[in-house]
């Protein structure tokens, strides 16, 4: 007997090829049978007229802090997605040393928009180490983890108030070097950095203060273990782009790893720019060098309220310190006071299409529900005032809990975000789960690229996405033994519906430590998950205890590999 049986399904085994209707059998966490399948089970799954395919892996998240708490890092579990990549944009949460902690939360909370007080009463800080880090969150993992090293901790740990202030010397690199080769011997998949990223205080994380020869000697560290690079470029601008791809795809070739950066938007104003980049991508491919650009799936939308910052404000100064330094009775001070409200009003009348076009999504009180679901535009006509008078006037009468959404800012090209996801050299990811939990629903990346690029739009097949999604991933990060539903390898399936997977809409709850919240979506059409042969989540049971959630890549001693190479 089998330890679980999935029955008459249409097999989409990850490699690209046609889809076909098999059996699969799992026995002590890896699949023991692909094919007609006699034997029972001692759990059974009808996948009759449903999808099994490998479970999808998101490359790009910030799972690193939710993960303390939720070792499912809902809801992308229930999404399909089984394996998950944390620590991106030069931040993880290891290696740390105690005097720094604060230091980190603060960037996460600038960067990342993760909450200060979520990390208050939701992070036990009881390591300092990478490994220490692992085995913390390894209790009560039910999803797999792929855990990156940050850059920028790495320079914290070794040059402690100095990595916010210079390039390092010749010792400092060599220790960190040597940092690096005991994360990556603890099991971390590779390093981050970021190029662009601004700390709480609005100064460059530690990462940017590196130089050429420091990114170059932790690349070639990463050359000993074969494990990957991953940086933000300066995304805003394609000559910078190109520049860092440039750097990167040198680094690749010379130490003989993988590359990737991200985000790559595509939308009405940049076509022409992101045609130079992919040029400059296929060139360098063709040299030989490896250097992925990952491009989500989902269009660009942006809620906020001003009860926490927002990147929506970073480049009007006046409204981001506002939102980043006053306390609350400071900011309704501030679009209270006829002086301050002004020179507000001033410096954002530039944009004002922008206020025009927003929606409001959530009010707390009832004399304002009227307006929810409303353009800024329609609740000024209402109330005789311009759209930025109402968005401000709504905040002082919620005290700040009015939340407001622009919707498809960009990245909703059809035909060139489609024709993005299918280029054989285009990395799907940059979901960013677990961060801007209050910015927009990281959630559902997966279920959007089925449901619109595949099924609705007809712009990529069910195989390739699937493709995209899983094997090529596993390739791309170096993650062994899953991506494909091949005998022998780790049982990480989805069961889904290919005629309805989908994301749901965005709903706020509150569920984050500290009474925090956020915005997710329900995922739809997804029947089973499965993460190391056992079921993690089901479409009738929710979430489970049966998941084998793993560190990926898996325990295996780096050295005795550096020997035999």
């Amino acid at each position: 007997m089998y330890d679980l049986v999935i029955r008459n399904g249409r097999v989409v085994d990850g490699s690209g090829m046609p889809a076909f209707n098999a059996d699969i059998a799992v026995q002590d966490g890896r699949i023991a049978k692909i094919g007609r399948v006699a034997e029972a089970g001692r759990r059974e799954i009808d996948a009759t007229a449903k999808v099994v395919a490998p479970g999808f892996i998101d490359p790009h998240t910030h799972f690193d802090a939710q993960l303390l708490w939720d070792g499912y890092a809902k809801p992308a579990l229930s999404h399909g997605v089984t394996t998950v990549v944390a620590g991106n944009c030069s931040l993880s949460l290891a290696p740390l040393k105690a005097e720094h902690r604060m230091k980190l939360v603060g960037m996460f909370n600038q960067i990342e928009e993760m909450p200060l007080k979520a990390f208050k009463e939701g992070v036990v800080w009881d390591w300092e180490s990478f490994p220490e880090y692992l085995a913390r969150i390894q209790k009560g993992l039910a999803i797999n983890v792929g855990q990156l090293v940050g850059h920028s901790v790495l320079r914290l740990w070794v040059m402690g108030e100095a990595a916010m202030e210079r390039t390092a010397n010749q010792q400092e690199i060599a220790d960190m070097q040597k940092l690096l080769r005991e994360c990556l011997d603890a099991g971390a998949i590779g390093l981050s950095t970021s190029y662009v990223d601004m700390d709480e205080t609005l100064k460059p994380v530690p990462s940017r203060y590196a130089d050429a020869d420091e990114v170059d000697a932790l690349a070639s560290v990463l050359s000993e273990y074969g494990r990957i690079l991953q940086i933000v470029p300066e995304f805003y601008d394609p000559d910078l782009t190109i520049a860092r791809l440039d750097q990167l795809a040198e680094l690749s070739i010379k130490y003989a790893i993988p590359t990737t950066f991200s985000p790559l938007f595509v939308s009405a104003d940049n076509v022409g720019a992101v045609e130079r980049v992919m040029a400059r991508v296929d060139e360098q491919f063709a040299r030989g060098a490896r250097v992925w650009p990952q491009v989500q799936t989902r269009p660009i939308d942006i809620s906020f309220s001003f009860a926490v910052p927002s990147l929506l404000f970073i480049r009007l100064p006046g409204w981001y310190n506002v939102m980043r330094f006053g306390t609350q009775d400071e900011i309704i001070e501030a679009f209270s006071n006829p002086e301050s409200r002004a020179k507000l009003v001033a410096e954002a009348s530039s944009q004002m299409a922008l206020w025009s076009f927003l929606r409001l999504r959530h009010v707390a009180s009832e004399a304002n529900q009227q307006y929810v679901g409303k353009t800024l535009a329609e609740i000024g006509e209402m109330r005789g005032v311009s759209p930025l008078d109402a968005m401000i006037d709504l905040s002082v009468e919620e005290r700040l809990d009015a939340h407001f959404i622009a919707e498809n800012m960009g990245h909703n090209l059809d035909d060139k975000v489609g024709g993005l996801l299918k280029h054989p050299r285009v990395h799907i990811g940059a979901s960013d789960g677990g961060a801007h939990i209050l910015s927009f629903s990281t959630y559902g990346d997966t279920g959007y690229l089925f449901g619109h690029f595949v099924r609705n739009q007809g712009l990529l097949t069910l195989e390739e996405s699937v493709k995209k999604i899983t094997s090529d991933t596993a390739a791309i990060w170096g993650i062994p033994d899953r991506g494909l539903l091949q005998k022998g390898l780790v049982a990480d399936i989805v069961v889904f519906d290919a005629d309805a997977i989908d994301r749901g809409v965005e709903v706020y709850v509150q569920d984050v430590p500290g009474d925090g919240s956020r915005y997710i979506r329900d995922a739809h059409g997804v029947d089973t998950v499965i993460v190391g042969g056992g079921v993690a989540w089901s479409a009738a049971e929710g979430y489970t205890s049966d998941a084998r959630g793993a560190i990926l890549p898996p325990a295996i001693d780096p050295a005795l590999e550096r020997i035999a190479a």
